[in-house]
């Protein structure tokens, strides 16, 4: 008997959303090779809950809330191991900070309160050329509007205090970073 079924043909489902800032992440990774130098050039690897090889993947197949989820873009410290290191030189610490801005617009308030968190520690890192623990923690506890945030956190600040790991002084570099962050703010036209 003559097999008469036509072969099917298999199509790849496109990559491309609705979502415009999951779009603009997706073409950053797109290339993705799967290797996992970025994961294993990642000195914060070990604390993620995706690693970031799986993040990329993910996005990839748009899932994006299981991404929003995660705490890994958080994590990343942009100091750029991935991306100096990765065999495609696919922009990942980029496509890092786009995800910590997505999350920000569009998240729930938990992912809100670590954009909030993140924001106040790059601000104080501008205006100190360090980050200023104390000044860094009272700007982020205004702003969160919670009176009874730094309450949680007293013990801990007692005991990085004792273990002399909290500063009270300035830095001696305050406003010498102002500059560089104005000259980055213009470049990617945030001015």
């Amino acid at each position: 008997m003559k097999n008469t079924h036509k072969p099917i043909a298999f199509v790849p489902a496109p990559l491309v959303f609705q979502d415009e800032t999951l779009v603009e992440v997706q073409n950053m990774v797109r290339a993705c090779m799967q290797c996992g130098t970025c994961t294993a050039s990642c000195p914060n690897a070990f604390a993620m809950d995706l690693t970031p090889r799986q993040m990329w993947r993910m996005l990839l197949f748009g899932l994006k809330q299981e991404v929003l989820q995660s705490r890994t873009f958080w994590l990343c410290s942009a100091c750029y191991s991935c991306t100096l290191r990765c065999p495609r030189d696919l922009p990942l610490t980029a496509a890092m900070a786009a995800l910590k801005r997505m999350a920000a617009a569009e998240g729930d308030s938990a992912n809100r309160k670590k954009a909030l968190f993140y924001q106040e520690f790059m601000h104080n890192v501008e205006q100190n050329g360090r980050i200023q623990e104390m000044g860094f923690m009272c700007h982020y506890f205004l702003a969160m509007h919670d009176p009874l945030l730094p309450m949680e956190y007293g013990p801990l600040g007692l005991k990085l205090l004792a273990k002399g790991k909290l500063h009270l002084g300035g830095s001696g570099q305050r406003g010498r970073l102002g500059p560089l962050f104005a000259k980055v703010r213009s470049m990617e036209g945030a001015s």
